[in-house]
């Protein structure tokens, strides 16, 4: 019986080895710190609200002792502001992080950032021209007219980058979203700098925000994320392939076409849905890839769920930082950008993510 015992406790130790110790102490790491920054979110913002009522509201509201109708000024911030405020940057976040991971994985580029699709730009085109044409303010209009913008931008990169005597390749789709993306973008400054009421109406969603969301851009985006999610978690064992080339890919089952043709779906959806959120945050999908090859490798069937934890902290913590660092409360992007450039300075100089 002892010799079971025996055999069975190094079965156990044989299967938790050193990677899979590390994945699992990133994985408890990772959900711990995401749970204090979701909390630390509910607490701190604009406002003078103690902890106290900022527990007791919450509390009310978990036991539904709280209706609509009866909710104070105070009340309504920290339900209707802060709490799909919270929500939005963990959807925003994982996003993003797999967006990053499905990018570079398809491109077979560790550089490979989702804005290279263009998606970004023809999110901040549709809003743009929707501001011009509707007279509209950032709000619920602006997700939808930003996602479809994104959707049709990443259907025209597909058709173009997949079609052509040279057939389709990782370098003519990011080409080709890089060249549309110029393109959008040219057209949106140029709307922008000669009608300076449009900038006024777009000029803080395009540095990259999650203030004043709510839950009514929060239950715009989530299927968007939901699909894009779903999309890329069927994808692991095939970027795996891919990354190998395509004649290897093809030599191990893999199907490189119908795999570009998810992923590139799956991208848009979660960055344009991201994009229509937030605005643009730069550097999420770009670093947070970069990262967990380091701590877990280049395995997609880690990289891709961990990419879900890890992004929205990364969101969490600038957004939560946004609101403290000056007293008049900064854009998420800026912060993203500031935490974003040295610490990817610093991965990119180490020998580990030079390759997928």
């Amino acid at each position: 019986m002892s010799v079971q015992i025996a055999q069975h406790e190094l079965q156990a130790a044989q299967r938790l080895s050193s990677p899979g110790r590390r994945r699992l102490l990133v994985i408890l790491i990772g959900a711990s710190a995401l749970a204090a920054l979701c909390w630390s979110s509910l607490f701190i913002g604009s406002g003078d609200i103690s902890a106290h009522h900022v527990s007791e509201t919450l509390t009310r509201w978990i036991a539904g002792d709280l209706p609509p109708e009866s909710r104070s000024t105070t009340e309504l911030l920290i339900l209707e502001r802060r709490v799909p405020r919270t929500l939005l940057a963990v959807l925003v976040g994982a996003a993003l992080g797999a967006a990053g991971v499905l990018m570079q994985a398809m491109t077979r580029n560790p550089l490979a950032d989702p804005g290279l699709l263009g998606v970004n730009a023809g999110a901040y085109t549709a809003v743009v021209l929707g501001s011009t044409t509707l007279g509209t303010t950032i709000g619920g209009a602006h997700v939808w007219l930003a996602m479809t913008g994104a959707l049709v931008v990443g259907v025209a990169v597909y058709i173009i980058g997949t079609t052509g005597p040279m057939g389709a390749s990782p370098a003519k789709l990011v080409l080709t979203g890089v060249a549309i993306a110029a393109l959008l973008t040219g057209i949106s400054f140029a709307i922008t700098l000669t009608m300076p009421h449009v900038f006024d109406r777009v000029r803080f969603w395009s540095a990259g925000s999650l203030q004043g969301r709510g839950f009514d851009e929060l239950g715009a985006v989530l299927p968007f994320i939901l699909a894009g999610t779903a999309l890329g978690l069927l994808l692991p064992r095939a970027l795996n392939a891919l990354s190998l080339g395509d004649d290897a890919a093809v030599a191990l089952g893999a199907r490189p076409g119908l795999t570009r043709i998810t992923g590139l779906a799956a991208v848009t959806l979660l960055c344009g849905a991201a994009t229509a959120a937030a605005g643009p945050l730069s550097f999420i999908g770009l670093m947070v890839p970069h990262a967990l090859r380091i701590l877990v490798g280049p395995d997609h069937r880690w990289l891709i769920p961990l990419s879900l934890l890890a992004a929205p902290i990364l969101v969490l913590t600038a957004d939560v930082l946004a609101r403290v660092v000056v007293s008049a409360e900064l854009p998420a992007g800026v912060v993203t950008a500031f935490l974003g450039a040295p610490v990817l300075i610093w991965l990119t100089r180490r020998k580990a993510v030079k390759n997928l």
